[in-house]
C-alpha cells in the first residue's frame, strides 16, 4: 500500500507521540527501582532499613502482578473504544501516579498510610503499564505501512531503551547536584515530579495522534453487531502458545542481560558500581542503533528467520556471556553487547510479530494480556532464579533454562506463518487457511 505524503506525515507524527509515551512509561518504571532506597527510607519504617527496602521491592513486584490485569482491562477498552483513546487514558494514569508518588507524605508524618499510598500508586501504575504496552504494540503495528512494519515496530524498544537510560541519567545527575542528604530528604521527589511533567507533554502529543485505519475499518462491525466470526477455543490456544513461545526468552534475557546485569556484576564479581553502570549505558546506546537495522532486516527477509535467529542465538551465547563477566567493567560491556545484539533480533520486531498473531477484534487485549503474563512469569522471575541458583553453585542450571527458552523461540519461528509485508486484515488465524480467511473477510 502506497501512502500519500499527508497520510505519511500524520502516521509519523502519531508514531512519535507513541514513542514519547513509551519512553515515559519506562522512565517511570525504572525510576522506581533506581530510587527504591530513598523510597524505603521515607515511606516505610526506617528503623529497620533492610525490612523497609524489602517492602519497597515487594511493592515493585506488586506492579508486575497488576500488569496482566492492566493488559486485559485496557486491551478490552482499546478493542472497544479505540487505540488512541486508550493510550490517552493510560498516559493520564501514568502521569498522575508519578505526581502522586512525588507528593506522598513521609512515614513520619502519616505512618503506615504512606506505605499504603505507595502500594496503591504502584498498583495503578502497574495496571497502566500493562495496558500501555499491549495497546502501544498494537497501535504501532496498525499505523505502520505493511512493508515497513518491522522498522516502525523497532521504535518501541528504541524508546523503551531511551526511557531506561534517561531515568538512570536523571538519577545520576540529581545525586551529583544535590548530594546524598538532599536526595534522601526530598531530591527523589524531584525525579517523580519531572516524570509527571513529561507525562503531560506526552499527553499533549498523543491528543493529535490519529486512530488506526485497521481499527476504524473494524469499528463499524463492533458497534452494529456484525462482528467477524469469533475466535475458536483452539485458535485462541494456538495464539497464546505462539506468543508465549516467542516472548518467554525475550523477557528472560532482557531482565538478565539488561535490567539486572550491572547489579549482578557488582554483587557477584565485585565490579565497581560506576564502571558497571557506565558499561551498561554504552552497551544500551549501541543497541539503540542496532534495533532499527533488525527491523529493516525483518521487512526484507521475513519475521520467521529473525525469530529463529534470535532463538538459536540465545541458545548459543547464554553460557559465553555469563562466563565473560569479571570484575572489569569492559567485560560487562562486551557481554552486554553480545547479549543485546541477539536480544534485538526479536525485540525490534516484537510489537509487529505479536500483533500479527492476533485478529483485529481482540488484538489489543490479546497482545496486552498474554505479553504481560509472559513478562510476569518469565521476566519478573528471571533475576530471582538467577541469583538463587548462583548462590547454590547452580548457575549452570539457569543457563540451561534460558537456553531452553531460546530453543522454544526457535521452534516458534519454525511453526508460525510468515506475516511480513501482509496487510493485517489479510493475516489468517493460527490453524486457519489463508483462502478461508479471505472468504470470511468478504462475507463479513
Amino acid at each position: 500500500m502506497t501512502l500519500d505524503i499527508h497520510d505519511r506525515q500524520h502516521r509519523l507524527a502519531s508514531l512519535r507521540a507513541v514513542a514519547v509515551g513509551n519512553a515515559l512509561e519506562w522512565f517511570d518504571w525504572t525510576l522506581y527501582g533506581t530510587f527504591s532506597v530513598y523510597l524505603s527510607l521515607n515511606l516505610f519504617d526506617s528503623t529497620d532499613p533492610t525490612s523497609a527496602l524489602l517492602a519497597t521491592l515487594g511493592v515493585f513486584a506488586g506492579g508486575f502482578l497488576a500488569r496482566p490485569l492492566g493488559g486485559w482491562l485496557f486491551g478490552h477498552i482499546g478493542d472497544r473504544h479505540g487505540r488512541k483513546f486508550t493510550l490517552l487514558l493510560t498516559m493520564c494514569l501514568l502521569a498522575l501516579t508519578s505526581l502522586a508518588i512525588a507528593l506522598i507524605p513521609s512515614y513520619e508524618s502519616i505512618g503506615v498510610y504512606a506505605s499504603v499510598c505507595l502500594f496503591v500508586c504502584r498498583l495503578v501504575q502497574g495496571l497502566a503499564h500493562g495496558g500501555e504496552s499491549g495497546v502501544a504494540y498494537t497501535y504501532v503495528a496498525e499505523i505502520a505501512p505493511a512493508n515497513r512494519r518491522g522498522l516502525w515496530s523497532s521504535s518501541v524498544f528504541v524508546s523503551v531503551t531511551f526511557g531506561v537510560i534517561s531515568a538512570t541519567a536523571l538519577a545520576g545527575l540529581l545525586s551529583a547536584l544535590l548530594g546524598d542528604a538532599a536526595m534522601q530528604a526530598w531530591g527523589w521527589r524531584v525525579g517523580f515530579g519531572i516524570g509527571a511533567l513529561l507525562g503531560v507533554y506526552a499527553l499533549f502529543l498523543r491528543r493529535s495522534a490519529t486512530e488506526t485505519e485497521v481499527f476504524k475499518h473494524q469499528a463499524p462491525t463492533l458497534h452494529c453487531g456484525e462482528q467477524k466470526p469469533p475466535v475458536s477455543g483452539r485458535q485462541a490456544a494456538l495464539i497464546i502458545r505462539n506468543i508465549v513461545m516467542i516472548a518467554a526468552a525475550s523477557n528472560a534475557t532482557y531482565y538478565t542481560w539488561v535490567t539486572f546485569a550491572p547489579a549482578t556484576a557488582i554483587a557477584t564479581q565485585g565490579m565497581d558500581a560506576t564502571g558497571a553502570y557506565l558499561a551498561s549505558l554504552f552497551a544500551q546506546l549501541l543497541c539503540m542503533l542496532w534495533l532499527p537495522v533488525c527491523g529493516m532486516l525483518s521487512d526484507r527477509y521475513g519475521r520467521r528467520p529473525m525469530v529463529m535467529a534470535f532463538g538459536l542465538g540465545v541458545a548459543l551465547v547464554v553460557i559465553p556471556v555469563s562466563m565473560l563477566v569479571t570484575e572489569q567493567p569492559w567485560t560487562l560491556f562486551v557481554a552486554q553487547c553480545i547479549g543485546l545484539s541477539v536480544w534485538a533480533l526479536l525485540a525490534a520486531i516484537f510489537p509487529a510479530v505479536l500483533a500479527e498473531q492476533v485478529p483485529t477484534q481482540v488484538r489489543a487485549m490479546g497482545v496486552g494480556l498474554v505479553s504481560s503474563l509472559s513478562v510476569a512469569i518469565f521476566g519478573g522471575t528471571a533475576p530471582y532464579l538467577n541469583t538463587w541458583l548462583s548462590s547454590h553453585d547452580l548457575g549452570w542450571v539457569y543457563s540451561v533454562y534460558v537456553m531452553s527458552l531460546g530453543l522454544m523461540a526457535f521452534a516458534a519461528g519454525y511453526i508460525i506463518k510468515e506475516t511480513a509485508r501482509m496487510d493485517l486484515n489479510d493475516i489468517p488465524l493460527p490453524g486457519q487457511d489463508h483462502t478461508v480467511s479471505k472468504m470470511s473477510e468478504q462475507t463479513a
